[in-house]
């Protein structure tokens, strides 16, 4: 054989042993998806419209809507196996009796002792809905605060959204208005932050609050505000504790009004290092199938830009649940809308930073309806970086699943 062949075979060779590691490297980056739970068989619950939380064991929990022992939500538990599945555990099945509440459609919130909260729509006294803490001996649930609707009552009604707790042990969360809720000896005392009214510009039906470590409280209003969608076009608002102990209100955004093409704000906000907030309206934008939008704070007002609109398709509309920040200032987040042509089940995506202020975007993952569909839930991280989330419906029970991605 000739020296030419064999530099002819040689470099023939290094070029199919290239392709080759490219395809495995591409093989190994691929997104994995893992469908964690199918829910809806037997006494399970279904209908997740809340995230999951880990403790400090690696444990995942979470709620769902309907289903369980009584029809009325479960808390559930899901615990990884030494084989690699996850059991889960139905921890508590809500009666919806006027002694419990019933359908809860927030995320689950640990405390350092493993205790778990949150909120339900319905039941209670007053049947509109509770505050409630699942002691992590035993899982004994208690009632922490039974809410009761306007116009009987000044304290809120049906909440669901998620609590968040301060280093004080304090709760916070929104049922129509933003209350607090402060443990003491004779129980624990609900305190009206702010109630959004519709009027004058104001928001209505907030959903969530996050805190900064100053102790100031954001979130959203999916309704209200002056932009002109018949009702408003919802906002982004702040409140401040101010020197007397009271809270006082600051519109950050006020969403349809302007030049601004957004509408419907929904979900958690984020917050980074530097104090911007992340959040995603479900319509609008210039495609109208939604946007991923950053509020900056300026010198006395906050300026709102649209990171990326949704072509909606394959790429997916029509986002929910907000979006999580990973420690490298990636974005991730779901859409109910688009993705697989056949299912239109929504999709995982990833917004990473690039050149010139533009963001990439990714599609990680698109449902396809048996390994769930609409997801509505803001996803979280473990230690290592991967996803975990819900979806509302979908999977093998038709109710909904938990499941895991590695990006």
């Amino acid at each position: 054989m000739t020296p030419q062949r064999l530099i002819r075979l040689s470099i023939a060779a290094a070029a199919v042993l290239a392709t080759t590691l490219a395809l495995a490297s591409a093989a190994m980056a691929a997104p994995k998806y893992k469908v964690l739970h199918h829910f809806g068989f037997g006494n399970d619950g279904g209908g997740l419209w809340g995230s999951l939380a880990f403790d400090a064991m690696g444990n995942l929990y979470g709620t769902t809507s309907g289903g369980g022992a009584y029809g009325d939500g479960t808390v559930f538990e899901l615990t990884l196996d030494s084989n690699g599945t996850w059991t889960e555990t139905i921890l508590h099945s809500f009666p919806s009796f006027p002694d419990d509440g019933g359908a809860p459609f927030g995320s689950p919130m640990l405390d350092g002792a493993g205790n778990l909260y949150g909120t339900t729509a319905g039941g209670g006294d007053h049947y509109s809905g509770t505050a409630f803490k699942l002691a992590r001996t035993s899982w004994t649930e208690s009632i922490l605060y039974d809410f009761c609707s306007k116009p009987k009552c000044s304290d809120g009604g049906s909440p669901q959204g998620d609590l968040v707790m301060d280093e004080a042990g304090n709760l916070y969360g929104t049922a129509g208005v933003a209350f607090e809720l402060s443990p003491g000896s004779g129980g624990w005392k609900e305190t009206v932050l702010h109630d959004f009214t519709c009027r004058n510009g104001d928001g209505c039906d907030p959903y969530a609050v996050i805190l900064d470590a100053a102790g100031n409280l954001y979130g959203i209003t999916q309704g209200g505000g002056g932009g002109g969608c018949g009702g408003g076009c919802g906002t982004a608002y702040e409140l401040q504790r101010t020197a007397k102990g009271k809270w006082k209100e600051g519109i950050l955004h006020d969403f349809g009004t302007g030049n601004d093409d957004m509408a419907f704000p929904v979900g958690v906000l984020a917050l980074d290092g530097a104090g911007k907030l992340y959040g995603v309206v479900s319509v609008g934008g210039p495609t109208g199938n939604g946007a991923v939008y950053r509020l900056t704070r300026g010198s006395g007002h906050w300026k709102a830009a649209i990171m990326h609109s949704f072509a909606g398709g394959t790429g997916g509309g029509g986002p929910a649940g907000g979006v999580a920040m990973d420690k490298s200032g990636d974005l991730y987040g779901v859409t109910v809308n688009g993705g697989d042509p056949n299912c239109d089940c929504g999709v995982v995506y990833k917004l990473a930073p690039g050149s010139k202020g533009r963001w990439k975007y990714t599609v990680l993952h698109r449902f396809t309806g048996y390994d769930g569909a609409q997801p509505v839930a803001q996803l979280i991280f473990d230690s290592k970086g991967n996803l975990y989330g819900t979806t509302s419906t979908g999977g093998a029970g038709g109710a909904g699943v938990a499941f895991e991605l590695t990006p």
